[in-house]
């Protein structure tokens, strides 16, 4: 689609040349029927620069396009208005164009507002504040836990303050939803002061294309869903959100293990494979459950999330279970998950994630 558009952009421009030609008389240009001054033929010109620039940065993923763009888009209309009954149809690929305008620019505001929030968790990172995590630091987690611990290689490295993921996902946004979605992710999660920021893209036709963006900050969660970055197809918030992403929040920590030590959370043991964990943080309660197996690798996590914001949402089992390891930075954690709601119709997988990378104790954001 982006070289559709590059090539349509670039071929507007160019026929715009007929006008130059026409006004400069530098040949007969028998579609166009109505004189063009030299001054008019300059304009023509100039939007064929225009437009040919914009095509090239629009190619090249360059925000100075839009700008080039907006002045060629108006510029044109304005020659097509004056050489109406010959050009009027030239104000077709200027509607294309100026909804592409539209889209580009929603997408930037987009990306703008989540680099500001990105740039503002991360600035509460202390990095002065790291320690090595130690057996003593350890000890009192619950047996299965400690046994994790060990496991993953975070004893003896500097505790995680905090991560950027990249992940690939297949989605089912419904339960019903037969074919899987792809799309790709990235998260920064910080730790000392618990917060993440989560953005996902996915293309759900070539022309519908889906932004997302969750955050956990100041004990608040969020979900923000757009298609082409226009039009919000989800905007919550409120108390049963901010429980349910401090959950997910809870549960992520195996990719962080460091954070099973956070004064934030409480360790409950239950059995030699699980422990329940319990997250309080600036008023925003809630816990979960976390299964290992004999030799100490985390294999599931389940807790009770309200599924939807509404009034009336109820709570049901959200489950991740493990499909692989892999060790990032020489910690070792699950690379390939499954989210699954167990509602009373039945169960729904809507999420078969992997990790594509890790990395630990940044505190820029990853370009």
């Amino acid at each position: 689609m982006k070289y559709f558009l590059s090539i349509l952009i670039f071929l507007h421009g160019v026929i715009h040349l007929l006008g130059f030609v026409k006004g400069f008389k530098l040949a007969q240009i028998q579609s166009l029927s109505s004189e063009i001054s030299v001054t008019s033929a300059i304009f023509w010109l100039i939007v064929f620069a225009l437009f040919s620039m914009s095509a090239i940065g629009f190619l090249l993923e360059k925000n100075f396009w839009l700008v080039l763009a907006v002045f060629a888009v108006v510029i044109s209309s304005v020659l097509i208005i004056s050489t109406w009954s010959d050009a009027k149809f030239g104000m077709i690929p200027n509607m294309i164009i100026l909804v592409v305008l539209m889209i580009s620019l929603s997408l930037l505001n987009m990306k703008k507002m989540i680099t500001r929030e990105t740039q503002e968790i991360l600035s509460g990172i202390d990095s002065s504040a790291s320690k090595i995590i130690n057996y003593t630091d350890v000890k009192e987690l619950p047996e299965p836990v400690y046994k994790w611990m060990q496991n993953t290689g975070m004893i003896g490295k500097p505790a995680i303050q905090c991560a950027y993921i990249k992940q690939k996902a297949l989605m089912k946004m419904k339960p019903e939803q037969k074919d899987w979605k792809a799309a790709d992710a990235e998260q920064y999660t910080v730790m000392d002061i618990p917060a993440f920021i989560w953005t996902v893209n996915m293309n759900m036709t070539p022309l519908i294309k889906i932004k997302g963006r969750d955050k956990f900050v100041d004990g608040k969660g969020e979900m923000l869903i757009k298609i082409n970055s226009l039009f919000n197809v989800v905007n919550e918030k409120g108390g049963r959100m901010d429980e349910g992403t401090l959950q997910r929040y809870l549960g992520e920590l195996v990719w962080f293990p460091s954070l099973a030590l956070s004064p934030y959370i409480a360790w409950e043991a239950i059995d030699d494979y699980s422990a329940k964990a319990s997250m309080n943080y600036k008023g925003t309660t809630g816990s979960g459950t976390f299964y290992f197996d004999e030799e100490g690798d985390f294999t599931k996590f389940i807790a009770l999330r309200f599924k939807g914001n509404e009034v009336d949402a109820k709570r049901y089992p959200w489950v991740l279970t493990v499909d692989d390891y892999a060790v990032f930075e020489g910690i070792k954690v699950p690379s390939k998950m499954k989210a699954t709601w167990k509602l009373d119709e039945g169960d729904w997988t809507w999420l078969d994630l992997e990790i594509t990378d890790i990395k630990y104790n940044i505190d820029t954001i990853i370009k």
